[in-house]
Order: C-alpha cells, then sequence, then structure tokens
C-alpha cells in the first residue's frame, strides 16, 4: 500500500512540527513517522501514528523504511561533523534512490540564500544537494532559514553574558522552527519545485548587534558589544566555554560569521509567506517573545552536554 508522507526525524524539532500539521490536516492513512531510534515506535503508534525504524547508518533499515513511499521529508542529521553526515546523507540518497521514492524533500539550511557557501555548517548540505542531482532522484532542496530559537549557539550567547564578543556582524533572516515546519508540510501537500533549491525564510533580517539590543531592552540587561580580531575571537570563546565547547568549534563558528558578514544569510523569499497565507514571524519579536517567557532563555546546542 503507498504511502503519501513518510517524515524522519519525527522526534526532532523541525520533524515533528512538520507531523504535526500533516496529523492535524491529512487523513492518518496517508502519513507515518520514521526515527532511528525504535525506542520512538510505542510513543507514535500511541498516539494512532503509523511509525517506521530509519537508521540513516543502517541502509537495510533505510529500505525497508522508504518502501512505497510517495513524498519523503529527509531531515538532516544533527551532526556538526560533515564527514559522518556525508555519509550518512549517502545512505539515505541510495535507499530512496533504490525504492523509487517519488519525491525526497531536503531539509538543507539558508546559508548562501540559492547560491553556494564556504560557512562551514553548509558544506554538508551542499554535499547533499550534490549527491541528489547526480543520483537522478526527484527532490526539493529546502533551505530552511536559520532557527530563531538557535540565536545563543549562532552568537555563543548565554545568560550570563556580559559582554558580546563578535569578530564581524551581518543580517540574519532568523526564522521560527514551528513556521518553517509548518510551512515545509505545506509544501510537501502543494507539490511541485521538481529538482529545485527553494528557500523558506522569515521577511526579515535582523544583525547579532540588533538581537543584543533587543536582549537588553527586553530583559534589563547592559550587555556590550566588542569587536575584536578573529584570533582574539577564538582565544576569547575557547577560554573557558560555559557550554564547554572546543577551541575547533569557535574555528568553525569564524566561517558562519564569515559567512553572516557577507550577506548570505540575509537573503529572503516569499514562499514561506505565500505557503503560510500570512507573513512569518519578524526575527526581532521572535526572539522578545522567546525572552519574554523566560529571560534566560537557553538553546541546548550551545551546550556540549545537552541533546
Amino acid at each position: 500500500m503507498t504511502l503519501k508522507y513518510l517524515v524522519t526525524g519525527a522526534s526532532g524539532g523541525l520533524g515533528s512540527q512538520v507531523l504535526s500539521y500533516l496529523v492535524a490536516n491529512v487523513p492518518a492513512s496517508e502519513y507515518a513517522a520514521a526515527s532511528s531510534n525504535e525506542a520512538n515506535r510505542k510513543r507514535f503508534e500511541d498516539q494512532g501514528i503509523a511509525f517506521r525504524l530509519a537508521d540513516y547508518s543502517d541502509p537495510a533499515s533505510l529500505e525497508a523504511a522508504f518502501e512505497d513511499v510517495e513524498n519523503l521529508l529527509f531531515v538532516s542529521t544533527n551532526t556538526f561533523d560533515v564527514a559522518k553526515r556525508e555519509k550518512q546523507h549517502q545512505n539515505f540518497v541510495d535507499a530512496a534512490k533504490k525504492m523509487n521514492v517519488k519525491h525526497v524533500w531536503y531539509t538543507s539550511l539558508a546559508f548562501g540564500g540559492f547560491g553556494s557557501s564556504d560557512a562551514d555548517v553548509q558544506k554538508a548540505h551542499l554535499l547533499t544537494e550534490e549527491m541528489m542531482r547526480k543520483s537522478g532522484i526527484n527532490y526539493t532542496s529546502i533551505r530552511e532559514g536559520l532557527y530563531v530559537e538557535a540565536f545563543p549557539v549562532f552568537m555563543n550567547w548565554y545568560p550570563s553574558t556580559s559582554v558580546m564578543y563578535l569578530h564581524s556582524d551581518g543580517p540574519v533572516a532568523f526564522t521560527r522552527r514551528a513556521e518553517l515546519g509548518e510551512a515545509t508540510a505545506r509544501l510537501m501537500i502543494r507539490g511541485g519545485h521538481d529538482k529545485e533549491i527553494v528557500l523558506l525564510t522569515a521577511q526579515q533580517t535582523i544583525t547579532f548587534s540588533e538581537i543584543i539590543d533587543v536582549i537588553n531592552e527586553t530583559t534589563g540587561r547592559n550587555i556590550q558589544v566588542k569587536f575584536v580580531s578573529p584570533e582574539e575571537f577564538v582565544r576569547v570563546k575557547a577560554t573557558d566555554d560555559e557550554g564547554g565547547k572546543s577551541e575547533a568549534f569557535f574555528q568553525k563558528l569564524l566561517s558562519w560569521h564569515d559567512a553572516i558578514s557577507k550577506g548570505e544569510t540575509g537573503t529572503t523569499d516569499p514562499l514561506m509567506a505565500d505557503l503560510l497565507g500570512r507573513e512569518p514571524t519578524p526575527p526581532r519579536e521572535a526572539i522578545r517573545q522567546l525572552l519574554q517567557e523566560n529571560r534566560d532563555y537557553e538553546w541546548h546546542q550551545n551546550y556540549v552536554n545537552r541533546r
């Protein structure tokens, strides 16, 4: 029996939002959740949601999961290790091709807009887009706007921060994850965009310096912004980082910031607003909401030992 939608990463932040929209808007027989963790099966089946095991490191599990699937949401793996992610993604693409999936919807990242990028965090996404092109499968690469919820890791900001050290600055179309999930689900349902790159973003941008202004205005803090050299940036950040991140991480972060300063995350596109039927939440408003709910807001990826 054909399965219209399979959502991988269904227990994760973006995948769960896509699945929630499908649950609310399409018949239960048309979708299923997929996860690399067998322990998640009961959680979904107890909700009446069909479940398939899809371990990106196990090609056989991927082939079994992708059988008779029409639309497959390909959520990128949650690792900054480019080599590991590349191998896992190749397994995914190979399985999708072998099982004749009709349309793969890949969750990429919005560095570079519609073009290329030198940001380390974008490397695996560009490699994956090339994999899909070479494979001949039908795909859409959805370059998702940077999660507004993740602004702390992009800036290395903590509630305890008194001085925000930066070596550069630039516009970022930070976008709410829940709205990205809804827009992605609507895009899959609408269809089209065969073998294309699309961009889902908020319609406005914000800089790191402006985010500090929002933090100060919203929480009553008095965080100062100090611009330093790239070498000093890495040294300061890697010395007793509250989240336990390594010097190597901050070397990678330099490439993210360089890309941001070149305007790579400042590209916006009207597609998301069209899909939602409304304007996405502007980043300034979204950050203010996060801080109003919790003035000591944190993001798990800013800490090595949090998931």
